[in-house]
């Protein structure tokens, strides 16, 4: 990924929205949250956030236009 380009993904089966910021290997995942969880790079920089069944605490339209528009 780009510098400063966020990736949007959702897995529809396991019900977690990801959230992403960097590749690279996860040093630490904290959770911040409920079903909220945010993920630490090698740099101790946030590269991800997961969220945890994303239909409960996502707005379904967001949901929804994230599985209609999948590259």
């Amino acid at each position: 990924m780009g510098k400063n380009k966020i990736k949007v993904r959702y897995d529809k089966d396991g019900n977690i929205l990801y959230i992403l910021s960097a590749k690279g290997p996860v040093k630490d995942t904290v959770e911040i949250g409920e079903d909220v969880f945010v993920e630490i790079g090698e740099n101790d920089k946030i590269i991800g956030i997961e969220i945890w069944r994303a239909r409960k605490h996502i707005f379904p339209e967001l949901i929804k236009y994230i599985e209609d528009n999948k590259a």
